[in-house]
């Protein structure tokens, strides 16, 4: 380990899982979370804060597979799994990344058409073509200050509640008290709450930035590097912590306000972000729904990015093409064609008005049947020597694993049943 290694700011601690966690509240999550909160007022919280457990200790394995072995998810699944499973799980993230990113689009246009009245394809459109020539044009380094900053748009949602009135002893008793009544409409948000928040568009990302990583400081992964395993598994630690603590607390915080506002004066149907942050603005005033419109668009261009290149990490590690956004477009060519072909898809949607409430509906499907099955490879990846070697997980780690993909196996059948 060296002194540099030692003396490494937080700035250069938190990363992949800080950025990864921030993307988790992505616009479509907004509006589920929104929905959840006006439908449900504080009776489901308590899923956010039992649920942190569970998608850390995921996003930590597979950010733990990314810095072992050097290769993302789908690389490892191409070298020692079956050929069709590795399709299988491709095309499934392929439709839901795509179906996100049509949704998260379609809404950070309908919001900025609130702010600045004009056309909502047009503003969708822009901020397409903002996010892929960010993505495409800036070097990872750049890019990846970019998105860390991005992360702060977050904090919006965290001045909602200062400009709310939050009866704290009902919000704290939801939180921390589980009820649950066995009905089809708490089946499907405790579907919809999970679904949003454990994706597996997020395994990907996390393992292939932590790869993007070793290349921008030039080391080497950990099964050949055995002398910083241990602060970089400390690093991955704390950053996957606070990374999801941040996404969940968020998640909370838009619950909260929105059950403290819409649910308390009758509100309990929100069918999307925008409509979320238009809903608050004769309840709580101007200045909550700017700061929910805010917090909308910015997550948004967190989000887009980090969906579509997911999507080009999966589809490159599967055809073994050369990919990242360290590398320069014309060395990388399928993999930013990937990013592109990705977010335009997403754009199509938006053109052909694709109903976003049902275009939400089935990439949680999708995310809700892929994700379970998805866990249990990425389980038996982090456990299998041959892949990890002396970094295979165990312990309180692997117990935490495979505890959130049996949530996510029940989550599914709920699901299906419903």
């Amino acid at each position: 380990m060296s002194k540099a290694d030692e003396r490494r700011s937080p700035g250069e601690v938190l990363g992949p899982g800080l950025v990864t966690g921030a993307a988790d509240d992505d616009p479509s999550g907004v509006g589920t979370y929104s929905q959840v909160g006006a439908q449900f007022g504080f009776g489901l919280s308590w899923t956010l804060f039992f649920g942190y457990p569970l998608l850390a200790s995921i996003q930590a394995i597979c950010a733990r597979i990314g810095a072992t072995t050097g290769k993302g998810i789908a690389q490892n699944l191409r070298q020692h799994y079956s050929p069709w499973l590795l399709r299988v799980v491709v095309l499934l993230l392929l439709v839901a990344n795509v179906i996100n990113l049509g949704a998260d689009l379609g809404a950070m246009g309908a919001v900025l058409a609130l702010v600045i009245p004009g056309p909502v394809l047009l503003y969708t459109a822009g901020f397409a073509l903002l996010s892929v020539l960010l993505e495409v044009f800036l070097s990872y380094a750049q890019y990846a200050r970019i998105l860390k900053w991005a992360t702060l748009s977050l904090f919006a949602y965290v001045g909602v509640l200062f400009v709310v009135d939050v009866p704290w002893d009902q919000a704290l008793r939801g939180v921390l008290i589980p009820s649950f009544t066995f009905d089809r409409d708490h089946a499907m948000a405790l579907v919809a709450i999970f679904g949003t928040t454990i994706s597996p568009y997020l395994f990907f990302w996390q393992a292939g930035q932590e790869v993007e990583e070793q290349h921008r400081r030039h080391v080497k992964p950990l099964y050949i590097s055995h002398r910083r395993a241990g602060i970089e598994l400390k690093r991955i630690r704390t950053d996957t912590l606070v990374g999801m603590g941040f996404s969940h607390l968020v998640a909370l915080f838009i619950v909260i306000a929105t059950a403290a506002t819409l649910h308390a004066n009758g509100i309990r149907n929100i069918e999307s972000a925008a409509q979320a942050a238009e809903a608050l603005r004769p309840i709580a005033g101007d200045f909550a729904f700017a700061l929910f419109a805010i917090g909308i668009i910015g997550t948004g261009l967190l989000a887009i990015p980090v969906l579509a290149g997911s999507a080009a990490y999966a589809v490159s590690e599967a055809f073994g093409w050369t990919e990242g956004l360290d590398r320069k477009p014309r060395e990388a060519k399928a993999f930013y064609g990937a990013i592109v072909a990705a977010v335009l898809g997403g754009l199509a949607l938006n053109l052909a008005q694709v109903d976003p409430m049902k275009a939400l509906y089935w990439a949680a499907v999708v995310n809700g049947l892929l994700a379970p099955p998805l866990m249990v490879v990425t389980m038996l990846i982090a456990r299998n020597r041959k892949v990890m070697g002396k970094y295979r997980i165990g312990g309180r780690l692997e117990i935490g694993g495979w505890i959130s993909t049996l949530v996510m196996w029940v989550v599914a059948g709920v699901f299906l049943l419903s």
